[in-house]
C-alpha cells in the first residue's frame, strides 16, 4: 500500500501473526527527530491509521493489535518505521524485541509517542 506520504507492506522476517511496516516518504531517521508540531503529529496519526487499517483488514480476529516505534539506540534501521503487529508474537519470545525499557530507549506504544509530540495548543 501506498499513497502520498507513507508506504506499508509487510515486515520480511515476521514477529506476529501479521507484521506490517509503515514507512513515510520523506526521510525522518529516528523518533528522536519528531518534534511538537502539527505536521509530525498528523505524519504519524497517519502511519498509526494506515497500520490499523492493514490490520482491521488481513488479520480481523488476532487477539490483539500492537503498534509502535524503536527508539535510540535500538533502532536498527535509521528510518522511522511504524512497526503493525497482529498479535501473538510468533515465536513467542520475539516479544523481547518489543518492550519499553523507559528512560533507556527501546520500543515506544505510537499512541505514547502521539501523546509525546502532541502540538501544545494556543490558548
Amino acid at each position: 500500500m501506498q499513497d502520498d506520504r507513507v508506504v506499508a507492506f509487510q515486515d520480511i522476517n515476521p514477529s506476529a501473526l501479521r507484521h506490517y511496516l509503515v514507512i513515510p516518504n520523506e526521510h525522518i531517521p529516528t523518533v528522536k527527530d519528531l518534534q511538537r508540531r502539527s505536521e509530525d503529529f498528523a505524519l504519524v496519526s497517519h502511519m498509526l491509521n494506515v497500520g490499523q487499517s492493514l490490520l482491521q483488514r488481513d488479520a480481523p480476529n488476532a487477539e490483539h493489535h500492537r503498534f509502535g516505534f524503536h527508539q535510540p539506540p535500538f533502532n536498527s534501521v535509521n528510518h522511522l518505521h511504524l512497526h503493525c503487529f497482529a498479535l501473538p508474537f510468533t515465536p513467542r519470545w520475539k516479544a523481547i524485541k518489543y518492550l519499553s525499557l523507559g528512560p533507556f530507549g527501546g520500543f515506544i506504544e505510537a499512541e505514547k509517542l502521539l501523546e509525546r509530540i502532541k502540538p501544545v495548543s494556543s490558548l
